[in-house]
């Protein structure tokens, strides 16, 4: 076999640089061409990684593109040509080789991975035999999705049991016990609804965990049938309802009409495999790369391997097309079908040529040359994307960004391109915009800050709305001077008073077109391809291609998971009857989100029994309370807090330690914000301090109920800790949060449990123990400041609720002890142990 250089001159001109590339486990330097991106590059190195032991590759070129790792493949591929003969020289093979690897760095080509070890049974389903095993094949991957999916939900089920058992804050065995324990009843009820054994349930208690087995990343190939279409025509045979349910599943079904489209398909299963951009050649190159892809696939393929089946699969014909000033009229098509049974045509005379040199004379040496693909991963290493009229790319700087596709950009021309673009991207500003510009604005109450600020919004804005939204636009602007408040479901624009068609049109203008399927000033010629959808010129390009094939084209049609039978039934009936060579069908997998918004029902046990003599049966049961939960989706929007506001500032000392606690509040009077001032602390633990007020202020202004950090942060045991001092409700605390979340608690939730000192004369509601007549002017309680003086002098808090005599003393005192817990001397014997009041241990000591 001879070859010319013809790829390898153009690789001189080739740039290569070195990129980082992250790895699942390292990152890794690899030289490779200028312009392909991270992703790119990184699907080559799968490939690389994944390639066999060699004994025949020479040791790879660390200067070379990818450390000369293609380079030292293609060598190795002509060392095996060299032992079979198929070269007469070492020469030959090093031309072989270098043309091999330069088509690769010139995008022109890339090799597929092997996709299966054997190929694929074809079902003959004109017997019962063939329709019965289709059925127990459909039937085996339902009841395997079905358990996949009870697996999971069984192994979360018990993991839950553990949770419940490992967050639970008490004796050990009251925490294993369902009983004592709600949280472990509820979910011991969950995992036996999961239907999960109470042994099962038993050893997640004891701390077991499971974890539940990885999905599956790639599809269960599609069952491949071979039936007649008188046979697939008639819809109630065991064959048409056998093709109609595994048509239902997410594997799908490939149904051939004749034996030799079936052994076609089969063979294709297990070819060697590489793709063809036919964006990238020029004139000649078709018929250069069928000679140098046969030659190489054929090398790939395994000796023991009859027949040699091969995938040339041909890509990037809707660019090609495009580029050259064709579309996808009759004329277009007419030029893409042209090179199609060119490249077939010479791809089938390479084959011939190797059959005479190595044997088999006169015979084509594949049995099958298939022209379709199916393989993301290769069109990745190829760069090619689906047809649409934008993409997005790796700019210089490793960011990535959206652009005209360059097969439409040379096509329209500089002028034309910049318009298009125009038109996909939009102006990414307002100024003129339709009913929308900037002096529309202004009369809706916007100043140059706001438009200011819109404007740089814009630029990384998907909606128009987004642009109008907090942070770009300042809440406290859209409540005080636009007057609404916060909505996120309709766009202010609309609230506003702008009418939707204006604000569609504004969007279109700054923002721009989903395509270019409307662009008025599009071409003529190129309007017929510009009107389709990528799905339509993906499917009309594959079409031609594949009436110059040997396989057909059997990539599935993809139904929607919520099709019916009928719609699919319909759909079989449609192919039989236009005559296509493969059908191809699958069911979209369906969603994971819940679908149902509905209550649980009684359980059939809690219901009254039915009787058939109804004068004999038992009198109804008293109704028992049900507590039903349902979950309440609340409103995320941060509530913030007046401008000026209420509260109150409390200072105490927690063992020594200074603390100041400021409460800012709503005007209802909740709280809203804190602030925790320490003195004599270091510059870290007030920033700590500082910060953790800021947090849980966020969170309260979030709807995190206070409750919840009270309950979260009580009891908590760090120094500073011990008695406070300054505060008429709080005696003793076990840490600064301690301290806090009990005032807080005390102070806003009526929490009293949580105080745990004694009143003083003057507690904190100012009524105070002395007699009803005692009154406490309210400038006691009111700010002035905030008031802004306006509080009557004649203000008074009337005690109430309170006896107007003084409760005689106990007649005897108590004395406490120190505890040993928390330190505080409130340990005191209750009954035959020790109890403290501050931290509720109850230690054990000898009784006194």
């Amino acid at each position: 076999m001879r070859f010319t250089s013809r790829f390898a001159p153009a690789t001189t001109g080739l740039t290569l640089g070195r990129r980082d590339i992250e790895r699942a486990d390292s990152v890794v330097i690899v030289l490779a061409p200028e312009g392909w991106s991270d992703v790119r590059i990184e699907a080559w190195l799968d490939w690389l990684d994944a390639l066999p032991e060699s004994e025949g590759r020479p040791r790879p070129d660390p200067k070379g593109a990818f450390e000369g790792r293609l380079a030292a493949w293609a060598a190795g591929l002509a060392a095996r040509g060299v032992e079979n003969g198929l070269f007469t020289g070492v020469q030959e093979a090093r031309v072989f080789a270098a043309e091999l690897t330069a088509s690769i760095l010139l995008g022109h080509a890339a090799p597929a991975r092997p996709r299966r070890a054997s190929a694929p049974a074809v079902l003959d389903l004109d017997t019962a035999a063939g329709a019965a095993a289709l059925t127990a094949t459909t039937r085996a991957a339902r009841a395997e999705a079905l358990a996949g999916a009870a697996v999971e939900g069984a192994v979360a089920a018990l993991n839950a049991v553990a949770d419940a058992v490992a967050r639970c804050e008490g004796p050990s065995r009251d925490c294993a016990d369902p009983a004592s324990n709600p949280a472990l009843a509820r979910a011991v009820f969950a995992a036996r609804r999961s239907g999960c054994i109470d042994a099962e349930i038993q050893r997640a208690i004891r701390g077991e965990r499971l974890e539940a087995p990885q999905p599956s990343t790639t599809r269960d190939p599609a069952p491949l049938v071979r039936v007649s279409r008188a046979t697939l025509g008639q819809a109630e045979s065991a064959a048409a309802r056998a093709v109609l349910d595994a048509a239902l599943t997410e594997a799908g079904v490939v149904v051939a009409f004749d034996e030799t489209e079936a052994e076609a398909i089969a063979d294709a299963a297990v070819a060697a495999g590489c793709a063809i951009n036919l964006a990238t050649l020029g004139d000649g190159d078709l018929e250069a790369l069928a000679r140098l892809w046969v030659t190489a696939l054929d090398l790939m393929t395994k000796d023991d391997e009859a027949g040699r089946p091969l995938v040339l699969g041909l890509a990037g014909g809707a660019d090609w097309l495009t580029a050259t000033g064709e579309t996808l009229d009759a004329s277009g098509r007419e030029t893409l079908a042209g090179a199609a049974a060119a490249f077939a045509a010479a791809a089938s005379g390479v084959s011939r040529e190797l059959g005479v040199r190595l044997g088999t004379p006169g015979e084509r040496r594949n049995i099958t040359l298939s022209l379709m693909h199916d393989d993301p991963e290769l069109d990745l290493r190829l760069g090619l994307s689906g047809f649409s009229h934008a993409e997005t790319f790796q700019t210089a700087d490793g960011e990535v960004e959206r652009r005209l596709r360059p097969s439409l950009a040379a096509a329209l021309g500089a002028g034309g391109a910049a318009q298009a673009e125009r038109r996909l991207f939009g102006r990414r500003t307002l100024v003129e915009a339709p009913g929308a510009d900037h002096e529309v604005l202004r009369g809706l109450g916007f100043t140059d800050i706001e438009l200011a600020a819109i404007e740089t919004g814009l630029i990384h804005a998907r909606t128009l709305d987004d642009a109008f939204r907090s942070p770009v636009l300042d809440p406290g602007f859209v409540h005080d001077v636009l007057g609404l408040e916060p909505d996120g479901a309709t766009p202010l624009l609309i609230r506003l008073g702008l009418s939707p068609d204006v604000v569609e049109a504004a969007e279109r203008y700054a923002l721009g077109h989903p395509d270019l399927g409307d662009w008025p000033e599009a071409p003529e010629g190129l309007k017929p391809l510009l009107s389709l959808t990528p799905v339509e010129v993906d499917q009309t390009v594959r079409a031609v291609i594949a009436a110059h094939s040997d396989a057909a084209d059997a990539r599935p049609r993809t139904l929607d998971w919520t099709a019916s039978a009928d719609e699919v039934a319909a759909l079989i009936a449609d192919a039989v009857a236009e005559g296509v060579r493969v059908l191809a069908l699958r069911r979209a997998p369906p969603p994971s989100i819940p679908l149902f918004d509905i209550v649980e029902p009684e359980p059939v046990s809690a219901r009254r029994p039915e009787t058939l003599n109804t004068a004999q049966a038992a009198p109804e049961p008293p109704p028992t309370e049900r507590i039903v939960e349902r979950v309440v989706e609340r409103d995320r929007t941060r509530r913030k807090l007046p401008d000026r506001r209420k509260g109150y500032i409390q200072k105490a000392a927690v063992g020594g330690h200074k603390v100041y606690i400021h409460t800012g509040e709503y005007d209802d009077g909740e709280l809203g914000e804190i602030f925790i001032d320490m003195h004599k602390e270091g510059a870290a633990f007030r920033s700590l301090m500082n910060n953790f007020a800021i947090a849980i202020s966020i969170g309260l202004q979030y709807g995190v109920p206070l409750d919840e950090f009270v309950d979260a942060f009580v009891f908590t045991r760090f120094e500073p800790a011990g008695r406070v001092t300054g505060n008429d409700s709080i005696g003793s605390a076990t840490s600064i949060l301690d301290y806090i979340f009990r005032e807080l608690g005390v102070s806003y939730l009526d929490r009293h449990e949580l105080a745990n000192a004694d009143a003083e004369p003057l507690d904190a509601d100012g009524l105070g123990s002395g007699k009803a007549d005692e009154l406490v002017p309210a400038a006691r309680f009111i700010s002035k400041g905030f008031a802004r003086g306006h509080a009557p002098d004649n203000l008074v808090v009337l005690p109430f609720g309170k006896d107007r005599e003084p409760i005689a003393p106990p007649p005897s005192v108590i004395q406490a002890d120190a505890c040993p817990a928390c330190g505080d001397f409130t340990l005191q014997q209750r009954g035959g142990g020790w109890v403290c009041d501050s931290c509720g241990v109850a230690p054990s000591m000898q009784g006194g």
